[in-house]
């Protein structure tokens, strides 16, 4: 065996981004329910990104992290718990999804709890990793103290090799994986030096300082990031299971499958994409189970990682209560807003239904009007070229600039059409507009009096920009600021006179 210093070695000139790039090898994390695979995960991504409880079978979904341990850096996916379940129930399509994980994974850590000791549903799963895996590492989790000692010396007879001891929550046995996992990490360094194809690499992108109007374009380094969201059973899963075109989530007609948001890297029509498939949430008064909490916060999460935000409906109960919430909650965080209707293949009137959803949207949402409205079919996958060409437009408008001149040119014809109140007698004067930020975009109003003026008026310079910009749906940002007057000559005039009678009369007296 190598020792690690090797590896370190060839690792010590490489820079920060080199290093975090040097993804070697898949482990799949894989064992029975409530083993501690989760807690493992969180600890190797250094994120509490997987959710963790004490009940059983949290995990549903495969769900992959960018694992540190020491200088090894691998691809880690958590998986779901093993069941003895081979039909189309719940739990058969689970340990399917977990099968097709072990099937795809360069390596296998199988976990068990030493505790409670080997089981025989622990017997099952290790001959079929024997015959489905050629690296298996055998590791038993909540090994700290005394009373798991006989659980880990059962372990010995699965015929896996020693096990190691761990504990995920605390920490203890991770110098033990890494020297198991260091020559493997070695080997498919090698095996990726020898068939990777050559590419042309750039090292920096040409930037056009002088262009600020450039809306950047997501690369594989930063793709963008879309956040999948809507109330449960709405199809979420299944829409992005047809955009990857393969079963990589789990779907069913189960309500409330999906617990934790879960991320995905997927390249859609050229252009990189990061996308969230999140927990169905339900109206707050119905979520009691704390699992359900921490799946409704995870949610919430990914919306405030999102750039684009797709709310996702079904077209049998579209707008209800929670739906209304979930958009509005996506405007407020400053996102994209795209507005999905679902299962649109089982609609009969399309075009009375589709009249009957804007007219709805636009009454409902007034705060997103104009945002795109596109329908979609998870089932079939149509509409989703739509659906494709409805975000990147919500990103270019969420990334849109104004020059300053022509926003001034503008600000001066909107205060010639409909000029502001004057409150109590007091002329309120808009001297200047600029562009603060975009992501989304917010504009500065220099003005006098900026806490008199009612929102009304703003709403009126909001909808104008919306219109006279081509901003429609995204959310937008406006800022009144007080001005001081900036007259150099301001109070200098009675300072002057007071310092000539000063003068006069000291002379007078002379």
């Amino acid at each position: 065996m190598r020792s690690g210093r090797t590896r370190a070695d060839a690792l010590w000139g490489a820079s920060e981004s080199q290093k975090v790039g040097l993804m070697s090898f898949t482990l799949a994390i894989v064992g029975r329910p409530n083993v501690g695979k989760s807690t493992l995960f969180n600890r190797l991504v250094g994120k509490r990104l997987a959710l963790v409880d004490d009940q059983p079978g949290v995990t549903r979904d495969l769900r992959e992290g960018e694992a540190r341990l020491g200088d090894l850096r691998f691809t880690v996916v958590d998986t779901a718990g093993l069941e003895e379940a081979t039909d189309n129930s719940l739990e058969g399509r689970m340990r399917r999804l977990t099968e097709r994980a072990v099937d795809m994974a360069d390596v296998c850590l199988f976990m068990i709890d030493a505790r409670v000791g080997v089981t025989p549903t622990d017997e099952v799963f290790a001959d079929i990793l024997r015959k489905k895996s050629a690296h298996v590492i055998l590791a038993a989790n909540k090994s700290e103290g005394s009373a798991a000692d006989a659980g880990v010396l059962e372990a010995y007879g699965l015929g896996l090799g020693e096990p190691i001891r761990l504990s995920g929550e605390h920490g203890e046995g991770m110098n033990d994986l890494y020297v198991q996992l260091m020559p493997l990490a070695d080997k498919f360094d090698k095996i990726a030096e020898a068939t990777s194809p050559e590419t042309d690499v750039t090292v920096d992108e040409e930037i056009d300082e002088d262009d600020d109007l450039s809306v950047p374009m997501p690369t594989a380094n930063k793709p963008l990031q879309v956040a999948v969201v809507g109330r449960p059973n709405a199809g979420k899963s299944t829409l992005i299971n047809k955009i990857l075109g393969e079963d990589r989530l789990l779907t069913g007609p189960e309500a409330g499958i999906t617990r934790d948001a879960i991320s995905l890297q997927i390249d859609w029509q050229g252009v990189p994409m990061r996308v969230f498939d999140t927990a169905g949430m339900r109206k707050k008064a119905k979520v009691q189970e704390k699992l359900e909490k921490l799946s409704v916060s995870d949610g919430l999460r990914a919306v405030k990682f999102a750039e684009v935000v797709v709310v996702l409906l079904d077209a049998s109960i579209p707008f209800e209560q929670q739906d209304l919430r979930i958009a509005d909650l996506a405007e407020r965080e400053g996102r994209a807003v795209v507005v999905a209707v679902n299962k649109w293949d089982a609609e009969e009137n399309k075009q009375e239904k589709l009249r009957d959803l804007k007219e709805a949207f636009g009454r409902l949402l007034p705060q997103l009007r104009g945002a795109p409205l596109v329908t979609v079919s998870a089932k079939t996958g149509k509409g989703l070229d739509r659906l494709h060409a409805a975000i990147m437009r919500a990103y270019e408008i969420w990334n849109r600039r104004v020059p300053t001149a022509a926003l001034n040119r503008w600000l001066i014809g909107m205060l010639e059409q409909h000029p502001p109140p004057a409150p109590q007698g007091k002329r309120i004067k808009l001297r200047y507009m600029t562009q603060a930020k975009t992501r989304p975009p917010a504009f500065v109003v220099m003005c006098s009096h900026p806490d008199k003026l009612p929102d009304s008026y703003t709403r009126y310079l909001v909808n104008g920009l919306r219109q006279d910009f081509d901003m429609p749906g995204t959310p937008i940002r406006l800022y009144m600021r007080g001005q001081g007057d900036k007259n150099p000559y301001k109070g200098k005039r009675e300072k002057n006179a007071g310092a000539l009678a000063k003068h006069l009369k000291n002379n007078r007296r002379s």
